[in-house]
């Protein structure tokens, strides 16, 4: 052990180790802020007719650019049809027809939000636009009225404002009607 000049026979590791502690007791008192962070619920904030409703991030692959959609015959007007995404077929969901919302042609604004379903299987909601990414505290999202909330299953507060979040199995699910 090395000797602290002018400390006779104390080793450097015991004359910091009360120093060490005590800054452990400090850090421990200290709140975390990457706990903090991990209480905050991220979520990805799309419009539908100026509507802002949202998924959760994790349930999202990617976010893709509008390009051509091939229409595919016999299926739920709510399919819009399917895009090869890098060689995989992925099916065009209308977010404008799941939510009873009025199909309008899309803009230069909509995009393809690319989800993952319980299963793992991945499908696309046409969206009008993709405006942000919140972060809010799991105290700020209210729980929907049951059933009959269709695929809105709870609301979230953000500010003076409040987003619609969607039950994803619901409006993936395009053989259950609405």
């Amino acid at each position: 052990m090395s000797e602290i000049p002018g400390h006779a026979g104390e080793s450097f590791e015991a004359a910091e180790r009360p120093r060490w502690e005590r800054l452990a007791r400090e850090a421990l008192e200290r709140p975390d802020p990457v706990t903090e962070l991990e209480r905050l619920r991220p979520l990805l904030v799309f419009q539908i007719e100026g509507t802002p409703y949202a998924v959760p991030v994790e349930r999202v692959c990617e976010i893709v650019r509008l390009g051509p959609i091939t229409p595919v015959p016999r299926v739920s007007a709510d399919v819009r049809g399917v895009i090869s995404l890098r060689g995989e077929i992925v099916q065009v969901i209308d977010a404008r027809r799941r939510l009873g919302v009025a199909p309008e042609e899309p803009t230069s604004s909509s995009r393809i939000v690319i989800v993952n379903d319980a299963e793992g299987n991945r499908s696309g909601l046409l969206v009008d636009a993709v405006t942000e990414v919140l972060r809010v505290p799991e105290d700020a999202i209210h729980s929907g009225s049951g059933p009959e909330a269709g695929a809105v299953t709870s609301l979230c507060r953000h500010g003076n404002r409040f987003v619609s979040m969607l039950d994803l199995e619901r409006v993936l699910d395009v053989d259950a009607g609405r």
